[in-house]
């Protein structure tokens, strides 16, 4: 089945908000087994609206908007949806309570206009919403669907998950089975050229490739009449791949993450951890922070953005840094051997670079990044050369950090093995 996306918002068009809707719900839908081919945005305007609903529903068999369904005079996704399908609006007094208790619960009173989420289209499924005032609507129409989302993602996210999903399964002539298997510490022009073949031949299951910030992803999905059948077809592919990428595989688990699996390998081999963070400030303990249960493992963070707090802190000699400079491979192994010392962690690992704009020199140029990690005294440093802007480069020297310190646990325990 052809799925296509339409995103509501001239806030959207001006570059106001980042459309991450688009990019949620086509990896949804391609993992559901969904085709997309187009996928548009389109400001609050009537006539370019309804005009881009029927395209895509001449295209598709399934229409997804998202934004436009909020109280003011410019959303207009709703009412223009139902008129290009020819459907009458009524008061639905189930959508007026639950819009009515939500502000209640919030000791909050409803303004007027708020009642105009309570309009519905004849015929609609009416999806609830727990986290806003705009419920969700499903219309069918000659074998044909259009799902209607709200704007915010934490409105849309849980919405979609819930119960678009499964309307989406039960329409699909089959049963839909998908496994990821997620890679670190490769790119992805490696990576798609170490599975080039595979993803050249894909008939069904498919495969389908997604690059995250320091990582990759490949997502196989296969089509069947049960589940089990559905699984068992993907299952010589998966094993395809973990044998090709082989300990660049950190899992095949939809919902680990890179730092979720780096907290349990530590949790695992029974190992603390220390950060020290010049560049990334802070941003690497953040990440371990979001895994549950991190507590048994962190010890302590060091945000050691100057050079007298690397010096005061963590033992950076002063000759160190006049000499090499505080980004350097020899400052980010004193980092990283004096967090472990400090804090008494079996693990550390140190940042430290230019995240620009400014900054940068021929030498050391910007996006020069330097990580260290400590592993029970023995430190391996990386040099790292990222693009982009502050934040990018800040979030790859994170990923980057993530996957060396995996790589280094690993080859302790390869190493404790062999004792």
């Amino acid at each position: 089945m052809v799925v296509e996306l339409i995103s509501v918002g001239t806030e959207l068009l001006l570059g106001n908000i980042v459309n991450t809707n688009a990019a949620y719900l086509a990896e949804k839908c391609a993992g559901l087994g969904l085709s997309c081919y187009y996928q548009s945005v389109v400001g609050d305007n009537e006539e370019r609206l309804s005009a881009a609903i029927r395209a895509a529903a001449d295209r598709a068999d399934i229409v997804i908007l998202s934004g436009g369904l909020g109280p003011t005079e410019d959303d207009l996704t709703k009412e223009t949806a139902a008129k290009v399908w020819e459907r009458h609006l009524f008061l639905d007094l189930a959508v007026k309570m639950q819009i009515q208790g939500f502000f209640t619960k919030r000791g909050m009173n409803p303004t007027e206009n708020n009642w105009k989420q309570s309009m519905v289209p004849e015929g609609a499924v009416v999806v609830n919403n727990p986290n806003g005032t705009a419920p969700g609507l499903i219309m069918e129409k000659d074998q044909k669907c259009m799902i209607l989302l709200p704007g915010p993602p934490g409105e849309l996210v849980p919405m979609f998950e819930e119960s678009i999903v499964p309307y989406l399964k039960a329409l699909q002539p089959g049963v839909i089975f998908s496994k990821t298997v997620k890679v670190c510490g490769i790119g992805e022009s490696q990576a798609e050229t170490m599975a080039k073949d595979l993803i050249g031949a894909q008939t069904n299951p498919t495969i389908a490739t997604y690059a995250k910030t320091g990582e990759v992803h490949f997502r196989v999905t296969a089509l069947a009449d049960a589940k089990e059948e559905a699984k068992r077809m993907t299952k010589p592919v998966v094993e395809e791949l973990k044998k090709r990428f082989g300990s660049h595989v950190y899992t095949s688990k939809e919902k680990v993450t890179l730092e979720r699996a780096v907290v349990k390998l530590l949790q695992k081999e029974k190992l603390t951890v220390a950060t020290a963070e010049s560049c990334t400030g802070g941003m690497l303990a953040a990440r371990l922070i979001n895994v549950s249960g991190v507590s048994e493992s962190l010890k302590v963070s060091y945000i050691t953005y100057s050079d007298k707090a690397k010096r005061n802190i963590l033992g950076v000699k002063k000759g160190t840094l006049e000499e090499f400079g505080a980004v350097s491979s020899e400052a980010a192994e004193e980092m990283a051997k004096g967090a472990a010392i400090s804090a008494n962690a079996d693990v550390a690992v140190a940042t430290t670079g230019i995240a620009g704009p400014k900054g940068g020199s021929g030498q050391k140029p910007v996006g020069l990044v330097y990580i260290a990690c400590n592993v029970k005294g023995k430190i391996r440093v990386e040099k790292y050369q990222f693009s982009g802007s502050r934040m990018k480069v800040r979030e790859n020297a994170v990923a980057s950090a993530l996957t060396l310190m995996r790589k280094c646990i690993l080859e302790y325990r390869e190493t404790a093995k062999d004792e």
